[in-house]
């Protein structure tokens, strides 16, 4: 298994981080799948998800999202929602540039299911199709009024403010393995300014209000028992958006399906789905 790291600078001087998963071949790669993280996280922690999708024969690019893992800038912080999408922006570009002929999918977990199903809504692009795994389209529970009352009048006075506040790791995985890779992950941060988490926020109901007009192929999964984001908002998404999105509920699976002790199964089922929709767009 061969990888590579890429660096770039984003549209405002941040230095942007990424990555490349490929199999050691000289044969094309059957599609591209472009990997985008969630809150607090990079994509050091998609490694396996990488190796399984490069074993499978694709080329697999992902990128550290502004102020999380290696890439620049305030932890936790954006200016601009806009800038978010600004990264999945570049490595499509870049994943165009290095295989002109290969079908390109987005896989996104969390916040990254967010910024990716709004990606697809707002700008969109030319892809095969997205897989879309626990998004934060509204969160699993309901933060104190007051809260969030006083967090708005923080993102317009102050919008890096930085609230830090650590998530359960037994809401994110079963797996012991997993969560103890999670507990020691020096690149891992608990931090979200004011500007991040109501940006991400209205955004998710955002693309509720506006799935029917996705025009790109979806595989929506959620796991049935996520405390973190919202299954409700998934199925509310995928009901809006009709035929062209598939919708997966992963009874007793926690936050993260990639990293559960199931996970095998939920790997097959992606796959499947990728081969079946990467049939059809080959060639381009």
């Amino acid at each position: 298994m061969a990888y590579r790291s890429f660096e770039w600078k984003s549209a405002d001087g941040i230095l942007m981080q990424g990555g490349e998963w490929r199999a050691e071949t000289d044969a094309p790669p059957r599609a591209v799948v472009v990997l985008v993280h969630g809150m607090g996280e990079h994509m050091g922690r998609y490694h396996h998800v990488g190796e399984m999708f490069a074993d499978e024969g694709y080329a697999v690019l992902g990128f550290d999202q502004r102020g999380h893992g290696r890439t620049a800038g305030k932890r936790g912080h954006t200016p601009t929602f806009d800038a978010l999408l600004e990264g999945i922006d570049w490595v499509r570009d870049e994943a165009r540039r290095l295989y002109p002929d290969a079908p390109v999918f987005l896989y996104g977990h969390s916040m990254g299911g967010n910024v990716t199903l709004n990606y697809l809504l707002r700008r969109q692009p030319d892809v095969a199709g997205a897989v879309i795994s626990g998004p934060w389209l509204r969160l699993a529970f309901s933060p104190p009024q007051l809260q969030v009352v006083l967090g708005r009048v923080v993102e317009r006075l102050y919008p890096s403010f930085t609230n830090t506040r650590p998530l359960n790791v037994d809401y994110l995985t079963t797996d012991p393995e997993m969560a103890k890779m999670y507990r020691s992950d020096p690149l891992g941060h608990s931090q979200i300014t004011a500007a991040f988490f109501f940006g991400v926020q209205r955004a998710g109901l955002w693309a509720i209000r506006h799935a029917g007009e996705l025009r790109a192929p979806v595989l929506l999964m959620h796991g049935g028992r996520d405390r973190v984001t919202s299954i409700q908002a998934s199925r509310e998404f995928a009901n809006a958006a009709g035929p062209i999105c598939a919708f997966k509920e992963w009874p007793g699976y926690n936050h993260e399906l990639h990293n559960e002790l199931g996970r095998e199964d939920v790997f097959a089922f992606v796959r499947q789905w990728l081969n079946d929709r990467q049939a059809a767009a080959s060639p381009r």
